[in-house]
């Protein structure tokens, strides 16, 4: 029974998500992104004619992860405000209510939409990617080394959003949850910068600043497995250290597994929270 709940909600959230205007703007967005993208990499091809000198490899990827990023931006932002009014807005509206008069658990309709969400969240950010890294191969040649994984590690950095943005809900406005999220997936990425010019610095206290942020909130260090996944390997080395659009070394087996473990506990955490909210 429980199952089944699960999968209906999780089936609604979906249909519900698809009709709403949210949708719409982040196909906007993301067509915008990519046609600029297209444009600036021809420029690159007709500049340099193609990837056959180092300088040209350089510049697709630094460019390469710099649309990425912008994609990984449009996700946060659409994934942020479509999980407040998910949740949050049903509570406000009484809707949430008239579910949980039935005998259903809350755990169940909260994970049912937190599985609905993460399905449409990972589905955009791997097809607008996919559709990225097609638009570079076919404008410059250029094919990152490792696609799969750096497309995972994206899906895994909107479902860690998305989860914050769920735990969010259950306690504020549709609106505050959404900005709330927006902004701390900003800090983390500004203190992932300023944790990389540490490094670059030999600074250490500086350098702590991105790696404690990292394991605070697990966006920016996902991202930047990602970068490290579709960057050539010419971009490695001490005159790219430091750069926010340059990754040096691959994520760790246990800071994924730290990654799974901090989405877990928020997913549980909101669970708590919304089964002791006052309907």
């Amino acid at each position: 029974m429980t199952v089944h709940t699960v999968l209906t909600v999780a089936a609604l959230t979906l249909r519900e998500v698809a009709r709403r205007k949210v949708l719409r703007a982040l196909a906007v967005l993301t067509v915008i992104l990519l046609t600029l993208s297209g444009w600036g990499f021809s420029r690159i091809d007709a500049e340099f004619g193609g990837l056959t000198s180092g300088e040209a490899r350089i510049a697709s990827g630094v460019v390469l992860n710099l649309v990425m990023f912008g994609l990984s931006l449009i996700a946060a932002l659409g994934t942020a405000f479509l999980a407040g009014p998910t949740l949050s807005g049903e509570v406000e509206s009484g809707i949430a209510l008239a579910v949980l008069a039935r005998p259903v658990r809350r755990f169940a309709v909260l994970l049912g939409k937190w599985l609905g969400l993460v399905v449409f969240g990972c589905g955009f950010v791997i097809t607008a990617g996919l559709a990225q890294l097609l638009i570079v191969r076919f404008t410059v040649g250029y094919w990152p080394p490792q696609p799969v994984v750096g497309l995972l590690l994206l899906a895994a950095q909107t479902t860690a959003l998305l989860t914050l943005g769920l735990l969010l809900s259950t306690a504020v406005s549709p609106m505050a949850s959404g900005i709330v999220a927006v902004g701390l997936f900003g800090s983390a990425w500004v203190a992932g910068v300023v944790g990389g010019i540490g490094q670059a610095l030999n600074n250490d206290s500086v350098a702590r600043v991105g790696s404690v942020s990292q394991m605070i909130l697990p966006t920016d260090g996902l991202w930047h497995g990602a970068m490290y996944a579709f960057q050539d390997p010419a971009l490695l080395g001490p005159q790219m250290l430091g750069s926010p659009l340059v990754s040096q070394a691959p994520l760790t087996g246990a800071y994924l597994g730290w990654a799974a473990v901090w989405v877990a506990l928020i997913l549980g955490l909101a669970g708590l929270a919304f089964q002791r909210r006052d309907l």
